[in-house]
């Protein structure tokens, strides 16, 4: 089988034989045009249930979905969410720090601390930080030749929102330590041993060097612990707190409108996750950005720049 003929480098036409000349077809996969048609079958049987069944009510649905008690639920998910990450960051840096730290009594606590708080399921931790005052009544402090400064009862301070994120922020603090402490492990040791030969401080190598280029193994899987964590906050259901559950739990434990008002509560979750979803793309591609490509426009700029130079150096010294 052979190729028109085409001209070589002398004007002349020649024919090209060989492998260069055959036709490659590529070979048909039967088991993915089945394996979509029967995906396609099944979205449009699973979209028809849900269109066609009477039982979903999705009218009365509509109806609550922007009810003045679901955005007040919504409202206290998203707070709950945001104040429970941030703390769970910053109890989690710290506590992922002491597990890289030289010191092996931090490094202990550290470890004691991750294991404890991601072995306890979180709703036990949740109910037992709700019911602290069956342990501890009051919280004072007493300073010798002063007395009593304060004195405060614990079912005071401890209300369910509040219990709820301390309780959540601490358990979510032992899994966002673990992915920090990853991120910090993946910058190469030369990088702090170079700094440290230079006569800098441990407190800035970390800030400087080690924490801004971790960032980029860090921000990917926190911004899943981020939209677990907003799943996760559904838990304070069990002891009373107003979330986006209990709401519309509180909704249909008096209309029995079970389906509809999990529905509403399903699609402001959705909702919610897919902000956060486009949301963490952005982060990450901003840290991610010394791979987005331009390295080697950097590097050519720099080459360019030295044979620049280099030449006129050479007709200077001429």
């Amino acid at each position: 089988m052979t190729r028109p003929a085409q001209p070589d480098a002398q004007g002349q036409k020649t024919q090209i034989h060989g492998v260069d000349a055959l036709t490659v077809v590529p070979r048909r996969n039967y088991a993915i045009w089945i394996g979509t048609v029967v995906v396609l079958v099944l979205a449009a049987l699973i979209l028809r249930a849900f269109a066609s069944n009477p039982a979903f009510a999705w009218g009365t649905a509509w109806g609550y979905m922007f009810h003045p008690s679901i955005l007040r639920g919504l409202g206290n998910t998203l707070l709950l969410t945001v104040l429970i990450m941030s703390a769970a960051t910053l109890i989690g840096t710290a506590v992922a720090i002491m597990r890289v730290s030289p010191s092996p009594i931090l490094r202990t606590f550290a470890g004691v601390y991750v294991w404890f708080f991601r072995g306890v399921p979180s709703l036990i931790q949740l109910i037992f930080w709700f019911n602290l005052s069956l342990l501890v009544r009051e919280v004072s402090l007493s300073l010798p030749f002063i007395g009593e400064v304060f004195s405060v009862r614990t079912n005071d301070f401890m209300t369910p929102f509040f219990s709820a994120v301390v309780a959540l922020a601490l358990c979510e603090a032992g899994y966002m330590a673990e992915i920090i402490r990853a991120g910090i492990k993946s910058v190469p040791s030369g990088q702090a041993e170079a700094a440290r030969a230079l006569g800098m401080p441990y407190r800035k190598i970390l800030k400087q060097i080690i924490l801004p280029q971790a960032m980029r193994f860090v921000v990917p899987p926190t911004g899943n612990e981020a939209i677990n964590l907003l799943k996760m906050t559904s838990l304070v259901t069990f002891i009373a707190v107003d979330d986006l559950f209990y709401s519309a739990q509180s909704i249909y434990a008096r209309t029995f409108e079970t389906i509809p008002l999990l529905i509403v509560v399903a699609v402001w979750y959705l909702a919610v996750v897919s902000i956060m979803s486009v949301g963490q793309f952005y982060i990450e591609r901003y840290f991610g950005r010394s791979d987005s490509g331009h390295e080697p426009e950097a590097l050519l700029s720099i080459v360019s720049r030295g044979l620049f130079l280099g030449r006129r150096k050479e007709r200077d010294n001429v």
